[in-house]
């Protein structure tokens, strides 16, 4: 496989992301990631197309108190890319994200999850449990190879025949504010040219349609690791996601410690609620992993 090394000089103009660069080997790949703070670990996944840029506003709140994590998954931010979208796989994803955590000897996670920072991640707590102490949920889901909607098999199709995704134009219909050029002009930083999009044009075609695809074993697994969960769950969606606002009842009804804490529901945030209203969800984190958010 031929590795695209990410070019550096197109994130010299992002002002507002001055973490440090960490990076760890996965196979021929190096896989970045940002490590901020002391104390226990929060570890933030990203999804499509996004990057760890998506958690900026997170950094201020948490770092202070914990020490909070978030990779670049492999062909996204400044980790390497892979040429031909073919070339991904679930199963990259799964072990980059493995040998991750594995490297880096976390545990006693907590996980934020959103988007294929969902199915990867909670598809990982369902492997390895004891790993984590606290999962918080954000419009994602948990597909198990049933038949697609006609809007997602409508993104598919575009994703896949696009020659050259808009990752800005996706950023900003996926969210509920207005971006200004800078912010847009720092996600779209990964992607110079189609070539380095391979791995955002990949992802939609890895949602499990059909029971053989893979993931969907990961997925039952976590489904059933999620029914038996008795540590701390926070479901927090958005309520102006039109592909993922109501799926946070799946997450209610799934997850018995889920109605441990409070509901809440983040306001005015698209799919990319991150983005919307990062820095409320970063203190309703905070506050849940004080314990403030129980009820009862």
């Amino acid at each position: 496989m031929e590795i695209i090394k990410p070019n550096k000089d197109q994130f010299k103009h992002i002002s507002d992301f001055p973490y440090k660069e960490n990076y760890i080997a996965f196979n021929e790949t190096q896989m970045h990631y940002i490590d901020e703070g002391e104390g226990e670990i929060i570890l933030a996944l990203h999804g499509e197309p996004s990057w760890s840029y998506l958690y900026r506003k997170f950094i201020p709140i948490l770092s202070s108190n914990y020490r909070f994590i978030a990779p670049d998954l492999i062909g996204f931010g400044k980790s390497d890319k892979i040429a031909g979208w073919k070339n991904y796989s679930f199963q990259l994803h799964y072990n980059s994200l493995t040998n991750f955590i594995e490297q880096l000897g976390l545990k006693d996670i907590t996980l934020v999850v959103q988007d294929w920072g969902g199915l990867l991640g909670l598809s990982i707590l369902g492997e390895k449990p004891e790993l984590f102490k606290r999962v918080v949920i954000m419009n994602t889901f948990l597909p198990i190879g049933k038949p697609l909607s006609a809007f997602f098999k409508a993104w598919r199709t575009y994703a896949k025949f696009h020659p050259s995704l808009p990752v800005g134009r996706l950023l900003q219909k996926g969210t509920y504010s207005q971006l200004t050029k800078s912010v847009i002009k720092a996600y779209e930083a990964p992607f110079p040219s189609k070539q380095h999009k391979d791995g955002a044009k990949s992802f939609p075609q890895l949602v499990p349609s059909k029971p053989t695809d893979a993931g969907v074993k990961e997925m039952k697994r976590a489904r059933k690791v999620l029914s038996e969960w008795e540590k701390p769950a926070l479901v927090l969606f958005s309520d102006k996601d039109p592909i993922m606002s109501g799926l946070e009842n799946f997450f209610y009804k799934l997850i018995p410690t889920s109605g441990d804490y409070a509901k809440i529901t983040i306001k005015d945030a698209g799919h990319f609620l991150q983005e919307d209203k990062g820095e409320e969800i970063a203190s309703y984190i905070d506050q849940f992993m004080k314990g403030e958010l129980r009820i009862g």
